[in-house]
């Protein structure tokens, strides 16, 4: 039995191609053709779920109608009649539609096989991201009426489904919607084979250098001279480590995402980039306006502003920078929670939530006493950003955890 992971080898990229070969010509022609589209993309899902993996298709489909049953049932109160959009009921739906992620996430801190009757199965969190989208501007109002086949395709977008970009849904709509223009599609066509290429060069090549060639020996290193550099294990290979799962972590993300956006393009979907030069970032705020973007600005819309606008309605804090500080952390302690219940993600979260503060702090020391800006201060902003960036990312790896501690 076939079974095909997301991007992981050629094969699959054969199969995807020619697969699509009907719906390019059909959009060249401005013709989309919905019913081939969809057998296309329940077949690679099938693929995606089937042999060893056919439990976790069996989890999706068990997920998905538990998931579709909250989302109409909040539409259809939304929607009618003498409605008065009562928070509680709102605020239950969202908790109940990332009550199964949650779940999944809390796994992480048991052995394995303690809580097996959870429901885990590949793109879980990004589907969880996009129906809580839903089920937000839904409320808001400006949802208010949902195909059922376009919600099927939206949840269920394969390029995406294991690891995003995170779509929204009325975008998404839009697309599914039109037929682009000759031009406009020949340019989607360009693009995507421009990021194809691109995202083969940048994990197939470079991120495997980093990653599988170079990665393994610095941390050998760090571990072989760990007793021998003091009680924190310190040395230079650390450093190596640091910087090496940083440009690999990069690389390999980054090229996964730009598979994704590839394959949308050639079917007619734009799907938003993920990644924009985050490493020449002036700043941590400026980094996450650039790292894993659809991600950053799906928490900031739907976690850091509306708490902040709930904590601003109820007049929970006197003091707006002691909201934002509050708001951030809130909000990367959550971005911490769902990468993994273990104590380095935690930190993690913890971590960039502090510089983001420290950052903002700065930034109202400047602009009160008129701290001149010029070259030197900007190629600065940019290297220490990197630093920072780069050992936020060391803690992320869970590399120290096996340093100090002797975890895997």
């Amino acid at each position: 039995m076939i079974n095909l992971q997301p991007y992981s080898n050629p094969q699959y990229f054969i199969y995807v191609f020619v697969a699509l070969i009907p719906l390019i010509i059909g959009l060249y022609f401005g013709k989309r053709f919905k019913v081939y589209e969809i057998i296309f993309s329940l077949a690679f899902l099938f693929l995606i779920f089937d042999g060893s993996h056919w439990q976790e298709g069996g989890k999706l489909l068990v997920y998905l109608i538990y998931e579709t049953i909250l989302t109409f049932s909040y539409l259809h109160y939304r929607t009618k009649k003498g409605s008065k959009n009562k928070t509680w009921i709102f605020s239950l739906m969202v908790i109940l539609a990332i009550i199964p992620l949650s779940a999944v996430k809390i796994m992480t801190a048991f052995p394995a096989g303690t809580l097996s009757f959870v429901l885990g199965f590949l793109g879980i969190s990004y589907i969880t991201f996009k129906n809580v989208q839903i089920i937000m501007e839904t409320r808001d109002g400006v949802i208010k009426d949902i195909d059922l086949l376009t919600y099927f395709r939206f949840l269920l977008f394969f390029p995406t489904i294991s690891s995003g970009p995170i779509d929204r849904f009325r975008r998404f709509q839009k697309d599914c919607d039109r037929v682009p223009k000759r031009e406009e599609y020949i340019e989607g066509m360009r693009k995507g084979t421009q990021y194809l290429f691109q995202g083969m060069a940048y994990k197939f090549l470079i991120g495997w250098f980093f990653g599988t060639y170079l990665l393994p020996k610095v941390q050998a290193n760090a571990l072989a001279t760990a007793n021998q550099v003091g009680p924190l294990k310190l040395s230079w290979w650390l450093l190596a480590v640091m910087y090496v799962y940083s440009m690999y972590l990069f690389f390999d993300f980054a090229g996964y995402s730009l598979f994704a956006v590839s394959v949308s393009y050639f079917m007619g979907i734009q799907t938003p980039m993920n990644f924009n030069k985050p490493f020449i970032s002036k700043n941590i705020k400026d980094f996450w306006n650039r790292w894993h973007m659809t991600l950053s600005f799906w928490f900031r819309d739907y976690i850091y502003m509306r708490f902040t606008f709930f904590a601003m309605k109820k007049k929970l804090f006197k003091n707006r920078i002691r909201l934002s500080q509050v708001s951030y952390f809130l909000l990367f302690g959550i971005m911490g929670f769902w990468h993994g219940l273990t104590w380095y993600y935690i930190v993690y979260g913890i971590f960039h939530a502090t510089a983001i503060i420290i950052n903002d702090a700065w930034l109202r020391f400047k602009r009160k006493h008129n701290v001149p800006s010029n070259k030197f201060t900007k190629w600065f902003a940019i290297f220490l950003t990197f630093n920072v960036v780069c050992f936020s990312f060391l803690i992320f790896s869970g590399f120290l955890s096996q340093l100090w501690f002797g975890w895997e």
